[in-house]
């Protein structure tokens, strides 16, 4: 068993090493017509610069930590015990389009429970972080999901996957509609959780998404007093699953019109 200390050591490096990846991330996008590009399937981006971050995260974690395991979006890995879960551009459309809205994102697990979680988005430098238990924070402000109780009055973000099919997608974006919601969707799934966290969206949920995309953001939204599904359930570290998190007032609401997740406990 991990001591407080020990994973609170966890959490102060994960945020260096996401502020040092930022800055490199920073600059590549600023100098990125010298990158190339290429596609790992439809819509699925790839660039330089992801294996460039994710070397450097991975490398710096194991300095610190060399009895941590790793997992990553662009080197694999393996699960462990105790095991760092990273992906080192989310959001990596709008890097390779020229647009300032990606991440890295960096979880701490110990015996498959996300307790440390870690996102930094260098354009705005904005560092979304939370420990369980402890809180969650951006940029030392603490984290709280919106207020939010009616659907008419709320604004969802859908992600898009190309693992389902689209008419799935559309179908609910059609009820979230229906509900009287207005949704968006801008690109990092990663971003988007962080968001529910801090109250700028009230939901979000996407049909299938990976723990590299998604484990940071759900210790936040818990932290932030949200909701969010079993999704690691089964297979899901390595495998992924669907993802539903919330503000507490419209979980179940959303629960029902997206099909994720399960009723919410009073």
């Amino acid at each position: 068993m991990i001591e407080s200390e020990a994973l609170s050591r966890r959490h102060l490096a994960a945020c260096a090493v996401a502020r040092q990846a930022g800055d490199m991330m920073r600059r590549l996008f600023q100098n990125r017509s010298g990158i190339e590009m290429s596609f790992k399937g439809p819509q699925d981006y790839l660039t330089q610069a992801d294996a460039a971050v994710e070397k450097l995260v991975r490398q710096r974690l194991a300095e610190a930590f060399p009895q941590d395991k790793f997992l990553g979006e662009e080197g694999g890995g393996e699960v462990s015990q105790s095991m760092w879960v990273v992906d080192p551009i989310d959001g990596t459309s709008n890097f390779a389009r020229g647009i300032p809205h990606f991440c890295i994102s960096i979880a701490y697990a110990l015996d498959q429970t996300p307790e440390i979680g870690v996102i930094y988005d260098p354009m705005t430098d904005e560092m979304f972080e939370a420990q369980r238990g402890a809180g969650g924070r951006v940029n030392g402000r603490p984290m709280k999901t919106s207020d939010a109780t009616k659907m008419e009055y709320c604004q969802i973000e859908l992600g898009w996957s190309s693992r389902r099919t689209n008419d799935a997608y559309l179908a609910i974006v059609r009820r979230v509609l229906e509900a009287g919601a207005s949704f968006r969707r801008a690109g990092s799934g990663a971003l988007g959780i962080a968001y529910v966290a801090d109250g700028r969206s009230d939901g979000y949920a996407e049909l299938h998404i990976n723990s590299w995309d998604c484990l940071a953001g759900i210790v936040m939204v818990k932290e932030a007093g949200g909701y969010a599904n079993d999704f690691l359930a089964g297979d899901g570290m390595l495998k992924g699953n669907p993802i539903l998190v919330a503000a507490p007032g419209v979980a179940q609401a959303l629960i029902k019109l997206t099909g994720i997740g399960s009723k919410v406990m009073a």
